[in-house]
């Protein structure tokens, strides 16, 4: 687990090794230069070079501040080295950090080429170095720093140099990854003590490209506080997944109720069923229609199959109701509503499961609408419940547009969550987790792979195969989405980008945990 954090907190981290823990600031700017200087040497892609040549060209482009001295000091450790480095700068003068013009008088004194803007001479360069802004930029980008920005997105995309961003990239909002007037898009960013938000919500996960967070020295963040910062899982979380015993049977690893499926919309039972069975489930039965028997013998032949008819349904509620009470009374967990439909005998079951379910309910896709068009099943939500909507299903929930959402994921999540006291899963390219217990998470696995028909169905599975196999609802919920992205990864590198399918994500699923066995 890593924490990720916003401008305003990075900066006390800072703080607080400089002033709290005596850590001189230029020693952590050397050791910062030292990790932007490795990244630089790796774009080029070959060893340290004796004599300058046309494949060692480097352009740091810098500010005036802390981050440009970041920049001017890694140009000094390239040339140390033999690279051709040069130092480039704004054209208009502005206020020069103290350690910027100390880094810049060594710079001088080496005899490295520092360039106004407007005095450069065209050329070309194999890497850039990104060190115009920092993480405390919190105004849009104009005049001669716009040109900056746009001289180094020129040269990556018009000459191919690759481009290193310092901490990260020269325009993006390092609270919550907007662009603030134009922003370099980079090939790796370096950054320094913790992941920052920016680097992880788009667009500004999508401009950092690989991230790297070095260890510079900084005092880690102080755990008396750290429940204020955002969340997220990695790898090492993966050995949480409870180990399975060798004196065990099917009941031991959950019996995991999949209700889903209309007409015609089979595929999302099957999804959902056979990623539970992936992830661990010892027993999964599937609760759809009767015209989806077939496919889901055929298909997952694994699974319990109990099914009703939909005319049965609409004409008596009070029997259908009572049918899914004994359904919900076999279960460890639930998950309720991909691909049910929006009929009238839908919401019968929506409320049926709400009302007489204690164990965890994913509450996914047609519940969710469900409950948004019948307000009165949202009474219903207790803290066993994890919603997994999507932005537009959210909209529906909250009654907020898409975009007033995509702006302010996180609180949006957090908001439902504290709400309805539930554990919100708001999808998107990153997914953001509000758990019941107060933390949130924001999801760092992924790939655009996964925007398929089935993906969520597949997520919901996941979630539902962590719950059986014994972790709480918070932890199976945001590891599950970690689990499902690192599945997509896997399944993007083996089928490619385009043409992964959600069952082929589920597949997946068994890799990614059993790296860990």
């Amino acid at each position: 687990m890593r924490y990720l954090v916003n401008g305003r907190e990075m900066k006390a981290m800072d703080m607080r090794s400089i002033h709290d823990f005596g850590i001189p600031s230029l020693v952590l700017m050397e050791r910062a230069a030292l990790e932007v200087a490795n990244e630089a040497e790796r774009q080029i892609g070959h060893e340290k070079i004796c004599i300058p040549s046309r494949k060692g060209v480097i352009w740091s482009v810098c500010g005036f501040g802390n981050n440009g001295a970041d920049g001017v000091a890694a140009a000094r450790i390239l040339h140390l080295r033999g690279f051709a480095a040069v130092i480039i700068l704004p054209s208009e003068d502005g206020h020069m950090s103290d350690e910027m013009e100390s880094q810049l008088l060594i710079a001088e004194k080496l005899g490295i080429p520092i360039y106004r803007l407007d005095d450069l001479i065209p050329g070309v360069c194999d890497v850039v170095i990104d060190a115009v802004f920092g993480i405390g930029l919190t105004r849009p980008v104009e005049g001669t720093y716009a040109e900056l920005l746009k001289l180094i997105n020129t040269q990556r995309e018009d000459f191919g140099a690759k481009v290193v961003s310092v901490d990260i990239p020269s325009g993006i909002s390092s609270d919550n990854g907007e662009i603030l007037g134009c922003a370099v898009r980079a090939d790796a960013t370096v950054t320094f003590g913790e992941m920052k938000l920016g680097h992880v919500l788009f667009p500004g996960r999508e401009y950092s490209g690989t991230v790297t967070v070095a260890d510079i020295g900084l005092v880690p963040v102080d755990k008396e506080t750290a429940e204020t910062y955002i969340l997220a899982h990695t790898k090492e979380d993966l050995l949480n997944i409870p180990k399975r015993k060798a004196y065990s049977h099917k009941g031991s690893y959950g019996k995991i109720l999949v209700a889903a499926g209309a007409k015609n919309m089979a595929g999302a039972a099957y999804f959902a069923a056979k990623a539970a069975y992936r992830t661990g489930a010892g027993l999964v039965k599937v609760l759809t229609v009767e015209e989806n028997r077939t496919m889901i013998q055929e298909k997952l032949p694994e699974a319990i199959l109990t099914t009703y008819s939909s005319e049965w349904a609409s004409h008596e509620p009070g029997e259908f109701k009572d049918y899914i009470r004994n359904q919900t009374d076999w279960a460890d967990v639930i998950i309720l509503g991909p691909g049910i439909g929006t009929e009238e005998y839908s919401r019968v079951m929506v409320e049926a499961v709400l009302e007489y379910a204690y164990v965890p309910i994913i509450l996914d896709a047609d519940a969710i609408n469900l409950a948004a068009r019948y307000p009165y099943l949202k009474n219903f939500f207790t803290e066993n419940i994890i919603l997994t909507p999507h932005l537009s299903e959210c909209s529906r929930l909250t009654g907020k547009t898409v975009d007033e959402i995509r702006e302010a994921l996180i609180d949006t999540a957090r908001e439902v969550s504290e709400q309805y006291g539930v554990t919100c899963v708001l999808k998107d390219a990153a997914t953001v987790i509000a758990r019941k217990d107060g933390n949130v998470f924001v999801n760092t696995s992924g790939s655009s792979a996964m925007a398929k028909g089935g993906s969520g169905d597949v997520l919901c599975g996941v979630i539902a195969g962590l719950s059986g196999l014994g972790l709480d609802e918070c932890e199976a919920a945001s590891l599950g989405v970690y689990i499902h992205g690192v599945a997509g990864e896997t399944a993007a590198r083996k089928y490619g980008v385009h043409s992964v399918l959600a069952g082929e994500l589920a597949d997946c699923i068994g890799e990614v945990i059993n790296e860990t066995v």
